[in-house]
């Protein structure tokens, strides 16, 4: 008898150890439904334009109605990218595609959440359509950011130079036009069952504007340089949004033209380039994801190669692979560059589920040095990023403001930080405004949603409101993220 009870004992310890190292899979750790809500009425938070009767962030009012009356172009509506006032094209544009993305692949698991998601899609077509009104142009910046720097006011009073800048074939721009057609042709797709019209509309101009980008090649920021950097110069050059451009195209047309495109010019525009940054300039990494679906799940045999480039992105993503050439903090994060990391953050778990997804599809896995990566090991590296940014982390603080117990309050946000219209309609000047910047006290409007720049290197956050490489939340850090909450929350069965 004493041999039997050890026997068990034995075999329940030998149990709980096994238990211990397989991965869990009980009730999530988060509300990632909850977040999904959130990470999409950010979008509304920073409109640019006449609000509809649909606006649900009461604390922002009409603003930006004369934008394009300088130069005789309707240029009014679209999004502010981060906490100022600047209706910067680029990033703009990439956070629209990203929208749209996120609602390609995981809108049919928003349910409640999908129209809310398509009307954040169309709130940025809708503003790209009238930025590309006139044949060979693309307007890409409205407001002097310099002058506007200068400020600490609410949209709702801006009053500096509403300047509109623009590409044309004297000034080219292939990267942000060709950015602008990605997200025209991508929405195109979001729209083709719900509206048709719209949809026809979108992909139409989609393809003017990325034959205008391809025939007038050139950086945007080498002849627009004073007014577009330091705050979005195009680094990585315009191949990478060339080819991301014509992946979108392909996808959204099916017309053999862009495929053919892609096979001539893919290794010219830099198809296996080793880096492995995603973001609102570097789209190399995105365009080898999406291209490989041809190959993975519609079977065009011509693109296998996308194949190959885009495990070479993943590898450099899996931690603990002879392959593996990315950073994380000791907390977990992945860590790119301190300056709004979580953007990277967001985008490249994004990247992971998607690939899985076409991976699972197709029933294939990924070969790292010889470890074999499966689609559940890169879902788990996306959760556990998403986890960390919704308060799993060092600090216990989530870095979606009104998500969790525990958030950012002195968000770098003009509108967020300054009270309300409502609370104070008298206007607040230029300089006036730097009362609220400087402000030991927490934003009087909470900005749900907003997700930050995030922690530094050894997983701190100061949460102060003049630190804006840590505090200041951005279009293109939510956007990606919106798709990646919507998987999270119907796989824990949340949705």
């Amino acid at each position: 008898m004493a041999l039997l009870r050890f026997t068990i004992l034995l075999l329940a310890v030998l149990l709980l150890h096994n238990a211990a190292a397989l991965p869990h899979h009980g009730p999530a750790k988060h509300d990632y439904r909850d977040a999904l809500t959130k990470s999409i009425l950010f979008f509304e938070g920073q409109r640019s334009g006449k609000l509809p009767p649909s606006q649900r962030v009461s604390w922002r009012r009409d603003s930006g109605l004369s934008d394009g009356s300088s130069i005789k172009v309707d240029l009014t509506g679209g999004y502010y990218d981060a906490g100022d006032n600047v209706k910067f094209g680029f990033p703009l544009a990439f956070s629209a595609t990203m929208l749209a993305w996120s609602v390609l692949e995981f809108g049919g698991m928003m349910k409640g959440e999908l129209q809310h998601a398509r009307d954040a899609v169309r709130w940025g077509s809708d503003y790209l359509l009238k930025a590309t009104s006139h044949p060979d142009t693309v307007y890409v910046q409205v407001g002097d950011a310099s002058k506007d720097h200068a400020c600490w006011e609410r949209p709702e009073d801006m009053d500096t130079a509403r300047t509109v800048y623009k590409v044309d074939p004297s000034t080219p721009g292939s990267d942000v036009a060709a950015e602008t057609a990605a997200a025209l042709a991508a929405a195109s797709l979001v729209f083709r069952k719900s509206d048709p019209v719209y949809s026809s509309r979108l992909v139409a101009r989609a393809k003017r504007v990325f034959e205008f980008a391809d025939k007038h090649r050139g950086t945007y920021s080498t002849k627009l340089s004073a007014y577009v950097c330091p705050y979005y110069c195009s680094y990585s050059g315009y191949q990478d949004e060339l080819l991301w451009g014509a992946a979108w195209l392909h996808r959204a047309t099916k017309n053999p033209t862009y495929l053919n495109y892609i096979k001539l010019n893919g290794q010219i525009l830099g198809a296996d380039e080793q880096d492995n940054t995603f973001g609102w300039d570097n789209k190399h990494a995105g365009a080898r994801i999406l291209i490989s679906k041809s190959f993975l799940v519609q079977k065009v045999g011509a693109l296998q190669e996308y194949k190959g480039h885009a495990d070479s992105f993943i590898c450099s993503m899996v931690p603990g692979t002879p392959t593996d050439q990315t950073q994380y903090t000791k907390g977990g994060l992945l860590f790119k560059l301190s300056d709004s990391n979580m953007q990277y953050v967001t985008s490249s778990s994004f990247l992971l589920l998607t690939y899985a997804k076409y991976l699972a599809f197709s029933k294939k896995t990924v070969s790292c040095g010889g470890a074999t990566i499966t689609p559940q090991r890169l879902r788990a590296i996306a959760r556990r990023q998403v986890d960390y940014l919704l308060g799993t982390n060092p600090m216990g603080l989530s870095y979606m403001v009104g998500y969790g117990p525990k958030y950012p309050k002195k968000l770098h946000h003009r509108a967020s930080s300054l009270p309300s219209v409502a609370a104070h309609p008298g206007k607040i000047g230029c300089s006036q405004g730097f009362t609220g910047l400087y402000s030991g006290a927490a934003n009087p409007n909470v900005h749900v949603g907003a997700v930050v720049g995030g922690p530094n290197q050894n997983d701190q956050f100061p949460d102060q409101r003049n630190d804006y490489e840590h505090s200041e939340p951005a279009t293109y850090i939510n956007a990606p993220l919106v798709g990646a909450l919507a998987y999270l929350a119907h796989s824990s069965g949340q949705l």
